[in-house]
């Protein structure tokens, strides 16, 4: 094969690469899919010319496409004292936006079963004993809670609660690699066992002051719950629904999103423990405690909604994919 031969054959593939790089052109996922095989595709190309045709133009031509190409992908990659402020400021709420579907799933799979939970604890409190609770039926029945904690206990309490609130964030998310299934687990049994202790504290009359107790720090509590259980369901779904990717490659895809999720999940519950370490348990008026839980969601649904969304271009999203499926 000479080198006219060499073009004729491949020339249809560079000049689509060419298109799709325009920077008018915003990106599909099937797009984005096919830049990816073509970047492959050239490079090979290029490899090709430089052993059989050294000396003739196309090989000149295939080097600077390929290095235009490059360049168009990882723009974003360029060394930026930035780029962790545009990760904050972008990345992270931007991939909140995109996996709606998946959180709304995840806040669905919590709040039916603790539905469930609290008609039939609130109609019959002896579902306590098979769901664990008995030792909550019985504070509860004797019209106290166990919500007061000393003020010199209060870090150590902190402490607890934001460890435990990350441990089962983290097994939300982490469940996604089991199909999923360890998510839906985590999610319903903890829906079921939250409303179940809400349905008890009102059966005892109770609801309301469990309610201060839970309304500072809930918000987000509760927020990222849903938030890490619906990046573990992500998961779940590149592998169960992988499209036109391959398995490897949606759930990489998948991944890169989730992972951001699971990352800002973090200092959201450190928040959660604080609040409800030093704030909710104290004598302060129940309004105040609203006020806390209002502001505190407030701020950070704003930051999960708004954020990023003026700076963000319209393909950037494509082209973060595109580079981790060209890691892969």
């Amino acid at each position: 094969m000479n080198a006219n031969d060499f073009i004729k054959q491949r020339e249809a593939d560079w000049k689509r690469l060419e298109t799709l790089m325009n920077p008018r052109m915003v990106l599909s996922a099937a797009d984005v899919r096919e830049l990816g095989i073509l970047y492959r595709a050239v490079t090979s190309d290029l490899a090709l010319a430089r052993r059989d045709f050294p000396e003739q133009r196309v090989t000149v031509y295939l080097n600077q496409l390929l290095t235009r190409t490059h360049g168009y992908i990882y723009q974003d990659n360029i060394s930026d004292r930035g780029r962790l402020w545009r990760f904050i400021s972008q990345t992270i709420p931007a991939n909140f936006r995109q996996t709606g579907r998946f959180t709304l799933a995840a806040f669905l799979l919590f709040i039916l079963p603790a539905l469930i939970g609290f008609r039939l604890a609130l109609l019959n409190p002896d579902v306590a004993e098979p769901l664990g609770l008995s030792e909550i039926r019985a504070i509860l029945s004797e019209n106290e809670t166990w919500t007061d904690i000393p003020p010199e206990d209060r870090p150590a309490a902190a402490g607890f609660i934001m460890t435990n609130n990350i441990r089962v964030a983290l097994m939300a998310f982490g469940g996604g690699v089991l199909f999923g299934l360890f998510s839906v687990y985590v999610l319903a049994f903890n829906g079921l066992f939250i409303g179940a202790v809400f349905g008890l504290a009102t059966h005892y009359g109770m609801g309301e002051s469990l309610f201060a107790f839970v309304v500072g720090h809930g918000v987000i509590e509760l927020s990222v719950i849903f938030m890490a259980g619906g990046a573990g369901l992500q998961l779940g779904w590149a592998l169960l629904n992988p499209g036109s990717y391959t398995r490897r490659d949606a759930l990489w895809l998948a991944a890169q999103r989730a992972v951001s999720l699971a990352l800002v999940a973090i200092p959201l519950l450190v928040i959660a423990g604080l609040i409800e370490g030093f704030i909710s348990p104290t004598d302060t008026p129940t309004v105040f405690r609203v006020g806390v839980g209002l502001a505190s969601g407030g701020l950070m649904y704003a930051y999960l909604l708004l954020a990023g969304r003026a700076a963000t271009a319209p393909d950037s999203g494509n082209r973060q994919q595109l580079q981790g499926l060209l890691k892969t």
